[in-house]
């Protein structure tokens, strides 16, 4: 009981505080709301930006390593694009070979992209991003479908002149139709479409999406483009099993079934790039780490002003209520129970303006910034109380442990 009974004196001793001098406690606690809302605003918006960059690099697929001639990076020494300019594109045979051989992968995939123009009738779409995929494609990446199914094995081997495409295509092809079963056309040569890829939106920056997505198999590609060197060249891509923590095992065996499928010497540096998807990703949170920093920094000082706003209210109300202190110790009112006092005083007057800055964080997020989606996620709600009530017993810890000594029949004198 004796704690409801701290609560509600100490709530009722602090909206006394609100109402006896409005003006006062406002501009007090403006400082906390300035600061809770500075750093919350940034974690929302860092976490927003990272949350949409990631979701539109899913195309990258998750747990997988490339083979490519270009690596994501480097190091911090110099980029020899020229060298890498040099190096064999990938190969359908290195695809068959690791697929046979490579035992540390859930699954291995080859694909080619290119941009194109279909056609249905009178109705085209330009620059639809086409795929040819072989069947394992959808164990290494993922192809969620509204309507249809996927390629089977026996489409695929006979490079079938079958297709999956995007929400838009359809959209464009086949307005108001089902476009199961209809016929279009690339270069001329006509495709059936079996199947319709979910509806992903727009992403926040310009990357392939699925809803302009094409798919066909990979032997019909090659009908329609030249697919090797000096021409488009093909991708090859691993999916790594759940017991491989950060494609350790995987990256080391497809480094030495290259190596030997290339005939590279043990001398000899490789001629390919091992890239995994994971480092774009990882490379996206170590910048918005450094930005978060730089929001606690920034609402960091306005939280101190804050917290020294509320350490003058605190101050002056315990020297208004020097007698009240005075007379509840003289009737048996224990130090900690005054200590208490105030520090629930102090941690409600810096909850209001801490609430007050997420209310106006909150309000952030109905605010329309293209295809930003802007979401204050709970964690960051729990952080902004957290950080109010921390600052709210900091800044009542001195006023408080000064009530609590008082002799009772010294503030009863003073006041």
């Amino acid at each position: 009981m004796i704690v409801f009974r701290l609560i509600w004196e100490s709530f009722r001793f602090a909206m006394q505080a609100l109402k006896s001098n409005l003006t006062r406690t406002i501009l007090s606690l403006l400082g906390v709301t300035v600061g809770i809302f500075a750093i919350i605003a940034v974690f929302t918006l860092v976490d927003s930006l990272e949350r949409n960059i990631k979701d539109s690099l899913t195309f990258l697929g998750s747990n997988v390593i490339r083979v490519d001639r270009f690596p994501f990076s480097s190091g911090p020494q110099e980029y020899p694009w020229w060298r890498y300019f040099r190096r064999p594109p990938g190969t359908y045979s290195e695809y068959t070979f690791l697929d046979e051989r490579l035992k540390s992968a859930a699954s291995v995939t080859i694909f080619a992209t290119t941009r194109t123009t279909v056609k249905a009738g009178s109705n085209a779409y330009e620059m639809a991003n086409l795929d040819g995929v072989v069947y394992n494609h959808k164990e290494v990446y993922d192809i969620p479908l509204q309507e249809g199914r996927f390629f089977t094995e026996m489409e695929i081997n006979s490079s079938r002149n079958v297709s999956i495409i995007g929400v838009k295509i359809a959209n464009a092809l086949f307005p108001n139709q089902n476009p199961l079963g209809q016929e279009f056309k690339i270069k001329g040569l006509k495709f059936i479409v079996i199947g319709i890829l979910e509806e992903e939106g727009e992403g926040l920056f310009d990357t392939p999406s699925k809803d302009e997505a094409l798919l066909v198999p990979y032997g019909a590609f090659s009908k329609l483009f030249y697919v090797g060197k000096n021409g488009i060249e093909p991708t090859i891509a691993a999916k790594g099993k759940e017991d491989d923590p950060g494609l350790v095992y995987m990256e080391n065996e497809m480094a030495g079934l290259l190596r030997a499928k290339r005939g590279l010497k043990p001398t000899e540096e490789n001629n390919f790039a091992l890239n995994k998807s994971e480092f774009i990703q990882d490379a996206v949170g170590s910048i918005f780490a450094v930005i978060s920093i730089a929001g606690w920094v920034i609402g960091g000082f306005s939280i101190l002003i804050g917290g020294f706003g509320i350490a003058n209210i605190m101050f002056v109300s315990v020297k208004e209520r020097t007698g009240i202190i005075g007379i509840q110790k003289s009737l048996g009112a224990k130090n900690y129970f005054i200590l208490l006092q105030f520090l629930f005083e102090a941690t409600f007057l810096s909850l209001i303006g801490g609430l007050a800055g997420l209310l106006i964080v909150f309000g952030t997020t109905f605010i329309s910034l293209g295809n930003l989606e802007i979401i204050l996620s709970f964690k960051n709600i729990l952080l902004g109380i957290g950080l109010s009530s921390a600052i709210g017993i900091a800044s009542g810890i001195i006023p408080a442990s000064m009530a609590a000594k008082m002799d009772p029949v010294e503030a009863i004198r003073t006041a």
